[in-house]
């Protein structure tokens, strides 16, 4: 028998973190195509999400103290 390990957190769709972040998806794909953005997971070749605990990294890393 076949065990399936389901996701222990969750994972967004690029819909819901545009959104989320009231940017657009094509947004998110150039950031995603620059390496600019939240590390991304890539299901069944075209499927795209986001872990939770990574879009949390890159706002940590997005912080600033000054401009």
């Amino acid at each position: 028998m076949t065990t399936i390990n389901l996701p222990t957190e969750i994972l967004s769709t690029p819909a819901q973190l545009s959104e989320r972040f009231g940017m657009t998806t094509g947004a998110l794909a150039q950031m995603r195509y620059k390496g600019s953005g939240p590390k991304f997971i890539k299901l069944g070749g075209r499927q795209i999400r986001y872990r939770e605990s990574d879009i949390q990294a890159w706002l940590d890393q997005q912080t600033r103290d000054r401009t």
